[in-house]
């Protein structure tokens, strides 16, 4: 009994001690600043609960400077609205404004005493707040800036003017974070004008202040070639300084620093491999991948046939080290330094002795264990190198894959529109003429479909030759140019056998070769549209409404020679019936009716003068798509060309 009044003795004081620290309303802010409970929510715990003023705050978070290079550091100060107003607590830090919840950079001790540093996340000194509640007009502290961020910072603060009336989440204008060598090129400032919190915010940057640009002239491409070999596409770019994505390898001694930097075009990733033959397969690839807000860094090994892609399995991720990276507009950038010699699944990367291509890529899909596809771009250096020679790199040629280009371009786009063409119209036209025996449209006929048999087969050997592989790509382009491929090569071989003219299986073979021919010239059609959207391809969007600009006028010109065959079918029609009434019972009519076949259908003329019209159409179209397969990408093209 005694040992149960005793504790319940016990408990009944705590509970009154409990009763009177609520109750008791304490008329300043936390003596000894924040805790670091509340580094997340910077929200205080004053009196139980008292919600943050959701009125404008009276006071305003300055930096010394809109711009600070990475490493180096910035004065912020805390100060009313109007000067000299006074406030008792604070708790202020730095916010990525492109992920708010990652706390950047950390603070210097204070000199004066009146602030301390707070450790949030389990970093050191990334937080500050004050060392005592008692009333001051002004707070200054000095924010050092990290070494690996690129980006825009957003201080955001919370100020008690007394203990039950406070602002959470003020904001000052962003901060831009950039190279240390360049931060000197930026409009330098201080006092800006204020900018209202939403109401009772925490930690949100204002979307509504402009950012601060970085210059027209990229700072990457400023040791290329002196200090560091730099590489990247489309190829040739590093000259005019317009590439998509591009990479650059440092060296100095025993260390080896990759940098890669992408484009702005929604990359999902930006990643360098480093091969032996230039073509997927047993490569070590650098991955740099932004997630949560933060660029990643993985290492991958790619395979090759018949399972092409990289995996980061069994891959060691201790061989390399993320040194500076940011995320900025979409622009991924990264620096990693790897180690000399790298040991990934039996096979040894040696950068000091052994020579490797560059492969550059660059994709807007993840994987589960990987980077997607390189839908954006691809290339692999032209020749293998020493890592440590500073030299000017330039891409593979590729003209295999621009010939393959203009090849299907003129095989289907030219010579299979006029060969069947002549087949289709032309049968009763240069009747009385004749080539080697044969009829003209039959010659000028096979001569075109002989044309796009070779150039076919040719283009299909040039492309596996030059890529080595089946694509990858989510396009149909390789399955349909394989059909039509495919169709193309068996239609001569049935020709050969073609039944006799008077065989009762000339109707079907002529109905199987017509069949071939026209599914062979659609599907080859439809391949070069896709052929547009291919990203090793380069070629512009807008050649989409050339190849659509040729199908009507090919439409078109069809229609208007199934029109004319109407027509000299029913005038042919008449003619023969009153050539039989006229000749009726007289001995020369069959003599008659054989010198009548000997002459053209009617309106032959007409039809010479719109295939004549038509050819020149044809070849305006033929030149102008090679052109642009060849010169791809012909915007770049057109740019060096003009000087610009």
């Amino acid at each position: 009994m005694i040992e149960i009044s005793r504790r319940t003795l016990a408990l009944s004081m705590a509970l009154i001690a409990t009763i009177q620290m609520t109750l008791w309303t304490p008329i300043n802010s936390l003596p000894q600043g924040a805790p670091e409970t509340v580094c997340d929510t910077m929200l205080p715990f004053h009196g139980g609960g008292i919600p943050p003023s959701s009125s404008l705050p009276p006071f305003r978070i300055e930096t010394s400077s809109l711009v600070i290079g990475q490493g180096q550091t910035m004065r912020v100060d805390i100060t009313g609205v109007p000067p000299g107003l006074s406030f008792g607590g604070f708790m202020v830090q730095a916010r990525n404004r492109n992920s708010p919840h990652q706390i950047i950079g950390q603070f210097n001790p204070s000199s004066d005493g009146r602030a301390k540093l707070m450790n949030c996340e389990d970093s050191v000194g990334n937080s500050a707040t004050h060392t005592n509640p008692g009333p001051k007009q002004s707070v200054s502290l000095e924010w050092q800036s990290p070494v690996d961020f690129l980006g825009e910072v957003v201080f955001n603060a919370t100020v008690a003017q007394a203990y039950d009336s406070f602002w959470v989440g003020i904001p000052s204008s962003p901060v831009q974070v950039v190279r240390r060598e360049t931060a000197g090129a930026y409009p330098q400032t201080t006092r800006l004008p204020y900018v209202t919190p939403p109401p009772r915010g925490v930690y949100a940057p204002q979307t509504e202040v402009p950012t601060v640009r970085e210059s027209q002239e990229d700072p990457f491409y400023s040791e290329c070639g002196r200090s560091k070999t730099c590489f990247g596409f489309p190829n040739g770019c590093i000259e005019d300084k317009s590439c998509k994505s591009l990479s650059a390898i440092t060296v100095r001694g025993d260390v080896y620093e990759f940098e890669m930097k992408s484009g702005r075009d929604g990359a999902a990733y930006i990643a360098l491999g480093l091969s032996e033959d230039a073509k997927m397969g047993e490569d070590l690839v650098t991955e740099c991948v932004p997630q949560n807000g933060r660029v990643n860094l993985y290492s991958s090994y790619t395979s090759g046939a018949p399972n092409y892609g990289s995996s980061r399995a069994n891959v060691p991720q201790n061989g390399a080290r993320l040194l500076q990276s940011s995320v900025i507009d979409g622009v991924i950038y990264c620096k990693v330094q790897r180690d000399v010699v790298t040991q990934v699944r039996g096979k040894r990367f040696d950068l000091l002795n052994n020579k490797y291509h560059l492969l550059l890529a660059a994709g807007t899909a993840l994987k589960d264990n990987s980077v997607g596809y390189h839908d954006i771009g691809r290339l692999p250096s032209g020749s293998p190198i020493n890592l440590a020679v500073v030299q000017a790199l330039t891409g593979s040629s590729t003209l295999l894959l621009r010939l393959h280009g203009a090849f299907m371009v003129i095989a289907w786009i030219g010579t299979t529109s006029l060969g069947i063409l002549l087949a289709r119209y032309f049968k009763q036209t240069w009747v009385g003429k004749q080539t080697c025996g044969k009829d003209q449209w039959f010659v000028w006929h096979r001569v075109c479909m002989v044309t796009t048999w070779s150039l076919t087969v040719a283009a299909f050997i040039i492309i596996f030759v030059e890529i080595g592989e089946w694509s990858g790509e989510r396009n149909p382009h390789a399955i349909l140019g394989t059909i039509t491929t495919i169709i193309c090569f068996i239609q001569p071989i049935g020709a050969l056998f073609r039944p006799a003219p008077n065989s009762k299986n000339r109707p079907i073979f002529n109905w199987a070769h017509w069949l071939g021919g026209n599914l062979a010239h659609i599907l080859s059609i439809v391949t070069i549209f896709f052929a547009v959207k291919l990203s090793k391809a380069e070629l512009p969007e807008w050649m989409d409404w050339v190849l659509v600009a040729f199908v009507v006028v090919h439409v078109i010109v069809h229609l208007i020679y199934s029109i004319a065959g109407c027509f000299s079918d029913r005038q042919q029609a008449q003619q023969a019936n009153a050539f039989q009434m006229s000749d009726m019972g007289h001995h020369g009519m069959r003599n008659g009716h054989r010198m009548d076949h000997k002459l053209d259908a009617p309106y032959a003329s007409f039809r010479k003068g719109l295939l004549a019209a038509y050819t020149v159409i044809l070849i305006l179209f033929v030149v102008a798509l090679v052109l642009i397969v060849v010169l791809a990408p012909i915007e770049e093209t057109v740019d060096q060309l003009s000087g610009n």
